[in-house]
């Protein structure tokens, strides 16, 4: 299948986990794809391993270290995107971060750290999205990294629930304000996926006394799981394609649960 062949997308957050899986998903399918984080290093040795991977094929690869809540960072890394590709059509805002800790032990730090990536990082990567699209002139998607927890709170992360209840509510505001635009803006919502980010998850948790061993979070958390298992990041891909592609063209504002069935809504 070819459903994104040409079309230009950025995603943030792809120097590993879902993110990395939701680019090479889109390259495979004929893409082209700017891998963009703000780890320089990683980042680059990933965009460098897919560019030969695509070697001889349509689609193009390149990169772009970027903090997301940096607003002249991601106008750059835009501005390199349409430079290197000649558009912008699809933007992933998937780039985020949890440090979880005990509730009555939450700081002002750790809110705002997680807040501002996860909530104002959204914000500006989609405003400024939005702006290259309308200045094409032809529309374009913007597509969103939520979660379960932005449908229900957990404990020891709650900073990171309401983080991604605001990526909803961006969602929703954007799809309304920008449907004028032809710019669709979805999203969607993993459940336990095996990433890096659930390893260090893991680690807190222990640190904080919300856990005694390595994986029991990870096991508690997956008891919920009605497809019995933790997802993959490759889970995930069929439906973020499916997001940036033209078969969701009549699809805005809404946000698409892949959790195995853990949070029924």
């Amino acid at each position: 299948m070819a459903r994104v062949a040409g079309r230009s997308c950025i995603v943030t957050g792809a120097a590993q986990g879902i993110g990395r899986a939701i680019g090479e998903a889109l390259l495979a399918e004929g893409a082209h794809v700017c891998f963009a984080d703000i780890n320089a290093d990683k980042v680059q040795e990933v965009a460098d391993t897919n560019a030969a991977r695509a070697a001889g094929a349509d689609a193009m690869v390149t990169y772009a270290a970027v903090d997301v809540t940096d607003r002249e960072q991601v106008r750059a890394m835009i501005a390199h995107t349409v430079d290197r590709f000649g558009r912008l059509d699809v933007k992933f805002n998937n780039a985020g971060v949890n440090k979880p800790m005990n509730f009555l032990d939450v700081t002002e730090d750790n809110w705002n750290f997680i807040m501002g990536i996860n909530g104002l990082g959204c914000l500006i990567g989609m405003q400024e999205a939005a702006r290259q699209m309308i200045s094409q002139g032809s529309g374009g998607k913007i597509v969103n990294t939520a979660s379960i927890a932005s449908r229900q709170g957990f404990g020891n992360v709650a900073p990171y629930c309401a983080s991604k209840w605001a990526v909803v509510s961006l969602t929703q505001s954007g799809a309304r304000d920008l449907a004028a635009h032809n710019i669709t803006v979805t999203g969607f919502a993993p459940g336990v996926v095996a990433t890096e980010m659930w390893e260090q998850v893991d680690q807190d948790l222990m640190a904080i006394g919300a856990a005694e061993r390595p994986g029991q979070a990870m096991e508690e958390f997956s008891a919920e799981i009605l497809k019995g298992r933790v997802a993959q990041p490759e889970d995930i891909t069929g439906t973020t394609t499916f997001l940036a592609s033209r078969d969701s063209d009549y699809m805005t504002g809404q946000i698409i649960m892949i959790d195995g069935g853990m949070t029924l809504v």
